[in-house]
């Protein structure tokens, strides 16, 4: 059976996806780019990002219907190809919504794609990127079977196996984890315990 990606975890017993909890503080604000820019950010690639991060943040608890999701995705993938191919992308911002849907595909070229915007993103002073750059980067070389770099990325074989952290290569300092604003690789391994903690029977 072909190995996938599960991006539930169980924390508080909350269900939510792997990636934002171990992303910085996540913000609403797609406005993140220095004050002395005049461009606008691209108000449709705003809204997709931002329907693809609400799809992965269920209320109530609840766990992601994929059902729903993935062909919603499906359609968000398409559409931010067209208008990068396009070069509708200007501000750090763009990018950075770009690069995050593309994070969600299961093609190993958006992966790569997705940390190449981000270095883009991040020269144009958005520093939301720092994270997905690592991100995208460790997604990639997952994808393609080669050890991560940054200690981002867990897999399961199934929904029912535990998440755990893929494998690490040395390389990578948790200086240099800490400059992209990641976890360092003690902290990645201590979640990857955390992931699996079953929910306290209420007494």
């Amino acid at each position: 059976m072909r190995r996938f990606l599960i991006t539930l975890c169980c924390m508080f017993a909350t269900v939510i996806p792997w990636e934002l909890f171990l992303r910085p503080q996540f913000t609403r604000s797609v406005s993140a780019q220095p004050a002395a820019t005049a461009d606008k950010n691209n108000e449709e690639l705003a809204r997709l990002y931002e329907e693809d991060q609400s799809g992965r943040m269920p209320k109530d608890g609840k766990a992601i219907d994929w059902a729903v999701v993935a062909p919603r995705d499906k359609k968000r993938l398409n559409r931010v190809r067209e208008v990068y191919e396009e070069s509708k992308l200007i501000t750090g911002a763009d990018y950075y919504h770009v690069a995050m849907v593309l994070q969600h595909s299961n093609k190993a070229s958006d992966h790569l794609l997705a940390h190449e915007l981000c270095v883009v993103a991040i020269g144009k002073g958005e520093e939301r990127a720092k994270w997905l750059a690592a991100a995208s980067e460790d997604r990639f070389l997952m994808n393609i079977d080669r050890p991560q770099r940054f200690a981002t990325q867990y897999r399961s074989t199934g929904l029912d196996g535990p998440m755990l952290l893929y494998k690490v290569e040395d390389g990578v300092t948790d200086e240099l984890r800490r400059a992209f604003k990641c976890p360092t690789l003690k902290e990645a391994k201590d979640r990857e315990a955390q992931f699996n903690e079953k929910p306290k029977a209420d007494k």
